[in-house]
């Protein structure tokens, strides 16, 4: 199993939709989120994309130097740049990293946003650009060992005599995530990506949106691995953790949630729509299923739902998902960094991961000056 952080590059905050014990995105506060994360041991963060966002690039470049295994999950957006470009940059990104990138393919989903960055195909020709995006830089990356060019002719992009000339450490390329829940979003995963991503739905949407994506990749003579985004809210006990969701939204007015709803409701995104069609604007029925809320969603855009719970409640969760053949799961929850040691502490001692090695010695403050605190016990997950 791997697990995930986030890096909160569009802003932090105790409560949503409000300024109030918010934080602003600066470069040490990343960093500390960043650290925190290698030194838990997190396999990996997602970094996002977006005009809300600092950019995910300059962002994960800048915190290549303060981690040490930490993997980066950085966008590409087909239709921003050029194929060839970004292959060239995943591949000293990849370098310099020590092969420490993950790309995360973003077609995106807002139409107002794309029109804003020049993009003004349908959501059918974004995915053909995608596709054609993607067989390109592909092509060039895993071709940069042999020196052979790549020479590409399609609808919408044409490339001639292209290379790089720098390899990536990874070959024949830095793996693929991608996430999308219309019939292109599936297709384009099931024909060249490595990791297909899902948001946090209920177990059996997942398992059905899962099947699809098996198939048509059965089909293709592929087989993808598989992953999840989603909040998490966890504490010592389960009260205290819906608690804790509950002050989430404290502050949170009603035209607040409409002006976030009203702009969800204009994406052409599937994956957006099956989001909003969880709560449907409503504060009352946000428990959506067992222990997964979908409070977070009635602003935040994408993510929406968090397991809530204590540490036993969300293991048993997770596994849930695991047992669908879920093996990444990306994570996040509010404030980032108080949240990345809670789920750390909380609930990595109950998932069947790898354990990184770490210095010996006591854990805890010393007692009384020469005595070792007294050994935590052993929380075993619910069934």
């Amino acid at each position: 199993m791997n697990v995930f952080w986030f890096i909160p590059t569009h802003g932090d905050s105790r409560y949503l939709g409000t300024s109030e014990g918010a934080r602003p995105v600066t470069h040490d506060y990343m960093k500390q989120v960043a650290v925190a994360a290698d030194t838990l041991g997190y396999d990996g963060v997602l970094l996002p994309t977006g005009r809300s966002c600092e950019d995910a690039w300059v962002a994960a470049a800048s915190l290549i130097d303060a981690t040490q295994r930490l993997k980066f999950l950085v966008a590409v957006r087909p239709g921003l740049t050029a194929p060839t470009l970004s292959a060239r940059m995943a591949a000293t990104f990849d370098r310099l990293s020590n092969g420490r990138l993950l790309i995360n393919v973003v077609t995106g989903g807002d139409p107002v946003e794309q029109e804003s960055d020049g993009i003004f195909g349908s959501h059918a020709e974004r995915y053909e650009v995608s596709d054609e995006f993607l067989k390109i830089w592909r092509d060039v990356l895993a071709k940069t060992r042999t020196g052979e060019e790549t020479n590409f002719e399609g609808k919408h992009l044409r490339v001639k005599g292209a290379k790089a000339l720098y390899p990536p450490v990874q070959a024949p390329y830095p793996p693929l995530y991608f996430g999308g829940s219309s019939d292109e979003a599936i297709d384009l995963a099931a024909e060249q990506v490595d990791v297909y991503l899902t948001w946090g739905e209920p177990p059996a949407a997942v398992a059905e949106k899962i099947a699809r994506v098996r198939e048509r990749a059965a089909k293709a003579g592929r087989t993808l691995r598989f992953g999840i985004r989603l909040h998490v809210i966890v504490r010592d006990t389960n009260e205290a953790a819906w608690r804790a969701a509950d002050e989430l939204i404290s502050r949170l007015d009603d035209e607040t949630i409409a002006k976030a709803q009203a702009n969800f409701a204009r994406m052409d995104s599937e994956g957006q729509r099956r989001m909003a069609a969880l709560h449907g604007g409503r504060r009352d029925k946000l428990e959506v299923s067992p222990n997964l809320w979908a409070g977070v969603g009635l602003v935040r855009g994408g993510a929406g739902t968090a397991l809530v719970g204590d540490g036993p409640t969300v293991a048993a969760r997770i596994k849930e998902y695991a047992d669908l053949g879920i093996d990444t799961f990306i994570l996040s929850g509010y404030p980032h960094l108080e949240e990345s040691y809670r789920f750390a502490e909380l609930v990595f001692p109950l998932l069947p991961r790898a354990q990184r090695e770490g210095l010996p010695g006591p854990f805890g403050e010393i007692v009384g000056n020469t005595e070792l605190p007294k050994p935590a016990p052993v929380r075993v997950s619910a069934s």
